[in-house]
């Protein structure tokens, strides 16, 4: 099968990344009869520093047109960068939301499996991972907490921000039978 897949290598580490995954991707292909057609955007700090913006229009319409998007990393040193010293909308990771919503996006899935021969470098309690763990990890992407609306009170002389709370239509997305 041909596919048409979007490459946004992104920053810090994501070329990199994206490089070596692309190689991956084309032993695929090589090995079980595909085909790969690539198309780069820029995205983060890079689509700020050539065109103002973490994201395109263009770009995310190339995205929308493909089988597929390949992610390396966006954003840079908090601290040390010249792309934080701007409005969050103009930062980039405002790039990741644009696209998450742009492509309709709803969940981060990550695997988590402890190897035995890693359970001495675990962080976690022994008495918690026991004889080690495999778990998949399902993080809702496009309710309250990253586009819901956000506020800050005052009450009692106290400042409390918005509770960012995660709606049952999100959950039911993730997980049908939940």
């Amino acid at each position: 099968m041909d596919y048409n897949v979007t490459l946004i290598p992104g920053d810090g580490i994501g070329p990199e990344i994206v490089r070596e995954a692309k190689k991956v991707m084309d032993k695929v292909g090589e090995v079980y009869g595909h085909t790969f057609d690539y198309t780069e955007i820029l995205m983060g700090g890079c689509s700020i520093d050539a065109y103002g913006v973490p994201l395109t229009e263009e770009a995310l319409e190339t995205a929308r047109k493909s089988d597929a998007v390949l992610l390396g990393a966006v954003g840079g040193d908090v601290g040390n960068s010249r792309w934080y010293d701007v409005a969050p909308s103009l930062r980039p990771e405002a790039g990741l939301l644009a696209i998450r919503k742009g492509l309709g996006l709803f969940a981060n899935i990550r695997p988590a499996y402890l190897y035995k021969e890693l359970a001495e470098a675990c962080p976690l309690k022994k008495e918690i991972i026991g004889s080690g763990f495999d778990m998949v990890i399902m993080r809702e992407l496009t309710g309250g907490l990253y586009f819901g609306d956000r506020w800050t009170k005052e009450v009692d002389g106290c400042m409390i921000p918005s509770c960012k709370n995660v709606s049952a239509w999100a959950v039911l997305k993730v997980d049908p039978g939940g």
